[in-house]
């Protein structure tokens, strides 16, 4: 079954474009590396809650936003060996630098699918 790697990350608004565009660059390298998808995604809808949201969980400071987005693999053997080459190439490495991110406060984790419809 396809697995999926998720993370959401906190984000400086005013730095979005920014993100994006960086992003932008690692996709193709990402695809070269064998990820099957990649998705990034502009947070629109994304209340802070009460008790959890978006924003709580990756403690979005005043003026961030959380950026959600997944790659998605064939399987999770397929994923690891697809990291590993990526965190090997040192291009790739350069672009995750760049990323206008907090990434001690980015949530991720890996997903195999039960259900696909």
């Amino acid at each position: 079954m396809t697995y999926y790697e998720i993370f959401v990350v906190p984000v400086p608004r005013d730095k979005l474009d920014e993100y994006f565009a960086v992003s932008a660059q690692m996709v193709p390298m990402w695809k070269a590396f064998g990820a099957v998808s990649v998705v990034e995604t502009r947070p629109e809808n994304v209340p802070t809650g009460k008790v959890t949201s978006f924003p709580l969980a990756v403690k979005c400071e005043r003026g961030e936003l959380p950026v959600f987005a997944f790659m998605t693999f064939r399987d999770r053997a397929h994923r690891d060996a697809v990291i590993e080459t990526a965190m090997a190439d040192p291009a790739m490495g350069a672009l995750m630098r760049q990323v206008p991110m907090d990434a001690r406060r980015m949530i991720f984790g890996g997903f195999t699918a039960e259900i696909e419809a």
